[in-house]
């Protein structure tokens, strides 16, 4: 009996060192596996967040990229054919209502010239079958600007902070020939510093036609940067527009 006692707590310690050295086998396996589950998870993490990165520059490029369809989506309903008297150019919404209610306008001078000068105040608003009296409320013959005031309710466009650089690509909204919402795009060919006392003007090449006068020079962030003022005579490609800025610290708006 105590030799089968000893060979059976032989076997015993055999087996239980064979069990233990199978356990401590199994956990390093497992202890492997774990890290190369961890390396893996830490890879797709690494490359979820590079294809995020990348998503998010490719948004922001998209964002940035010049886009004149929604440009125009966005200000139309901002900008209106403005009737005075005989005559017919554009008008658009800019800043927010003023105290009272209503919606500021910016225009040209010479669209409401005949009116302002005959000494009515009374000017239109029309896009589409709709009309909205409009009242001249202040003006700038020099700088060619006009403000109007209408009690009637719109969304205002966004003055540009910035000022416009050579080569900035553009969109101009307006009423060519009375022809509502006509859009034009093109870019800015050069920003002419103050010359004769009547303000520095920015040149574009977006072609307009007499009844543009008045209307939104807008960027591709669908910012007013310029008001369209004129075209050069006897070219082509040469439009001017006063900068929004002379607007704003000319009436204190935006």
């Amino acid at each position: 009996m105590p030799v089968v006692a000893l060979v059976l707590a032989g076997v015993l310690a055999v087996v239980t060192g064979v069990q233990a050295y199978q356990i401590h086998r199994l956990d390093d396996r497992l202890a492997a596996a774990d890290r190369r589950t961890a390396e893996g998870q830490g890879a797709d993490a690494r490359r979820l967040d590079g294809l995020e990165q990348r998503a998010g520059s490719l948004e922001k490029q998209a964002g940035a990229a010049f886009n004149p369809e929604a440009v125009a989506s966005a200000v139309l309903p901002s900008v209106f054919r403005v009737r005075a008297g005989q005559f017919t150019g554009t008008a658009f919404a800019v800043g927010k209502a003023p105290a009272g209610g209503g919606t500021t306008l910016l225009t040209n001078f010479h669209v409401v010239e005949s009116v302002f000068a005959a000494g009515e105040r009374k000017v239109f608003l029309e896009r589409t079958d709709q009309r909205f009296e409009a009242t001249i409320v202040d003006t700038d013959k020099d700088k060619d600007l006009a403000r109007l005031r209408t009690t009637a309710t719109f969304g205002g466009l966004v003055a540009a902070r910035t000022p416009v650089k050579s080569g900035q690509q553009i969109v101009v909204v307006g009423a060519p020939l009375g022809l509502q919402d006509s859009v034009t795009t093109g870019v800015v060919s050069a920003f002419r510093k103050d010359e004769d006392g009547s303000g520095p003007v920015i040149q574009f090449d977006a072609p307009i036609n007499p009844g543009n006068s008045g209307g939104p020079v807008i960027n591709g962030s669908k910012e007013v940067v310029g008001i369209a003022t004129a075209k050069a005579r006897d070219a082509e490609g040469i439009g001017l527009a006063v900068p929004i800025k002379t607007a704003c610290d000319r009436f204190k708006l935006c």
